[in-house]
């Protein structure tokens, strides 16, 4: 039986895994330690953002002396030390999903702004890596989200057009890089509920991911 889906393709950090929440503490508090005020809503405005953006997004909040690459690096440090100690949870029916599609025969990647390293050590970590038939990650695109480039790859990679496969995002740039890219786009909220601008870019949008396997039984 023909149908008009047959891939998926992840976002990773605040889609699989509850990273998101991290990320804003830990840029918070490398931030302070540089003596600078970052809020939540600084850190919402650049998830899943590439440099080419975030850099002189923060840059116009705090000043063209912030020191984003000394902050960045301080984070990342802050955040693997946590993540390392105390690990971290899945986001709700990751696994309920995964088998869904790889039971019925999709085609499934990830695209994650993280680099390769951290993505596929994240992804082992929590038994999710062997469902995957690619996994395309920040540092293998030259032009990160919002910027289609990373979607346009990874529906490559499963030989697919991008119409014919569904992403799966929770951030604002995210979404855009996913729709720009083509992709039919579902949302799963993480931090943020979907805004106006956001709402008619998506194809649906569903508390959990488990629940997401009643897109693919109507398509």
């Amino acid at each position: 039986m023909s149908r008009n889906i047959n891939g998926a393709v992840f976002d990773m950090d605040g889609l699989m895994l509850d990273t998101e929440k991290l990320l804003v503490r830990f840029w918070r508090e490398a931030a302070a330690e540089y003596g600078y005020n970052m809020t939540n809503e600084n850190v919402y405005e650049i998830r899943s953002l590439s440099r080419k953006y975030s850099i002189p997004l923060l840059k116009g909040i705090f000043g063209e002396e912030f020191p984003f690459s000394e902050v960045r690096k301080r984070r990342i440090v802050l955040m693997n030390d946590y993540i390392d100690r105390y690990g971290f949870e899945v986001k709700k029916g990751l696994y309920e999903l995964l088998d869904y599609l790889k039971n019925n025969s999709y085609r499934i990647a990830v695209a994650t702004a993280t680099d390769r390293e951290r993505a596929e050590s994240y992804l082992k970590k929590i038994d999710v890596y062997k469902y995957f038939d690619a996994v395309i990650c920040g540092d293998m695109v030259v032009k990160g989200k919002p910027e289609p480039d990373i979607y346009l790859t990874a529906s490559g990679e499963l030989g697919l057009p991008p119409a014919e496969c569904a992403a799966f995002e929770d951030s604002p740039n995210g979404i855009k890089s996913a729709y720009a890219a083509g992709c039919k786009v579902i949302m799963i909220p993480d931090l943020t509920q979907p805004d106006d601008d956001i709402k008619p870019l998506l194809s649906g949008v569903y508390e959990s991911l488990d629940k997401a396997v009643e897109f693919f039984e109507r398509t």
